[in-house]
């Protein structure tokens, strides 16, 4: 049965399943707008989750073929997967941010092997033993992709530009770019008073940043204010995933870590009445959950930092990490996932000197410094 709930004031969620995944569902948000109601994200391209998708819509009072537009807070496909076939449905615009946009391109261009071939050269780099680079190898010979990124996600036609009001007649909605998930991650601020929490805000902060006070407030405190779409930035009792970006043309040395903790800080003093994340549920006080995720990185950092008393390649340091199980029971695909996430931690400490290579490994260890 399709789950839709009403956060009142012209907002809802739809939980859109996501096929064979411990997620279980992508909460899609319905705004209504003056124009026809808008979607934020989509969920994964499956026939049930369309199926689920289009119930969910009618569950909210509408059709399909009335949505309006499709913000879509990241490329990932539990997130862009079914927008094609939203825009092929009603004629709905597609709006993302431009860094997201430029990866979507480029899954959409890349020839399969050179996919193939960039992850074995950076596995190997990594240090990953031969029995797991055996089965890329044996891929690239056969001519497979399986594996590879969807081949044909919907091109956006519109930007999400950061800081400005989204073109939503009726709505005050910004958006808040907010880097480390991925490169182009947005949340999005609906600037309107809290249907639930009282009246007495107005319009918020020109720059997104921050809510405006009002008269009773706590001195000192920031009101609460408005609503925050906040994607996989920011989830009540998940830990998002932060790696590196993958990009077979560019060499830039990027640092998602430290964007994603710099975003976090961003969002911590937006101070948004309630938070409407991807998956889980809604939750208040975003300042206090930007506050355990801070906490957990530097802890997780220092944890790391003791490891590296002996030179590791990042391989080995992503089996001597902690997950949420034994190294021995992560499936084959989520280990590429886990040593990005442990090369997005060290790139962190050794931009904060806590780390470096050892000169002449190879593959390279890390020490700590």
């Amino acid at each position: 049965m399709t789950q839709v709930t009403d956060h009142r004031g012209g907002v809802w969620s739809i939980a859109v399943p996501i096929p064979d995944n411990p997620l279980g569902h992508t909460l899609v948000h319905l705004l209504e707008t003056d124009r026809g109601p808008v979607l934020i994200d989509t969920g994964w391209d499956d026939p049930d989750s369309w199926d689920t998708l289009v119930a969910g819509v009618e569950g909210c009072g509408f059709a399909v073929t009335d949505l309006h537009g499709v913000l879509i807070t990241h490329h990932h496909p539990d997130h862009h997967g079914l927008s094609a076939k939203v825009r092929e449905a009603s004629g709905a615009w597609i709006a993302m941010h431009a860094a997201d946009t430029a990866m979507v391109r480029r899954s959409r261009e890349a020839e399969p092997g050179r996919w193939l071939d960039y992850l074995t050269a950076k596995l190997t780099a990594a240090g990953a033993p031969e029995d797991h680079l055996a089965p890329l190898r044996a891929a690239r010979a056969k001519g497979s992709a399986r594996s590879l990124p969807a081949r044909r996600p919907a091109l956006p036609d519109r930007d999400i530009a950061p800081g400005e009001l989204l073109d939503l007649p009726g709505r005050r909605l910004r958006g808040i770019w907010t880097p480390g998930h991925t490169p182009g991650h947005v949340c999005l601020h609906l600037e309107e008073e809290h249907p639930g929490r009282g009246t007495g805000a107005g319009a918020g902060a020109g720059d997104g940043e921050a809510g405006s006070a009002v008269a009773g407030a706590p001195a000192g405190q920031p009101h609460r204010f408005g609503r925050l779409f906040s994607g996989d930035h920011l989830l009540p009792g998940i830990t998002p995933h932060v790696g590196l970006y993958e990009d077979p043309d560019d060499a830039t040395v990027t640092d998602p870590l430290g964007d994603y903790l710099d975003s976090l800080e961003r969002i911590g003093r937006l101070a948004p009445a309630e938070v409407l994340p991807a998956h889980q549920h809604a939750f208040a006080d975003a300042d206090g959950r930007v506050q355990e995720l801070l906490a957990h990185h530097e802890e997780r950092l220092s944890g790391l930092r003791a490891l590296l008393r002996e030179p590791l390649t990042p391989w080995q340091l992503a089996v001597a990490m902690e997950w949420n199980r034994p190294w021995e029971q992560i499936p084959y695909g989520s280990r590429n996932i886990a040593v990005s996430e442990a090369e997005a931690h060290l790139r962190r400490l050794v931009k904060l000197g806590h780390a470096e290579p050892v000169p002449g490994s190879d593959p390279v260890t890390y020490r700590a410094a």
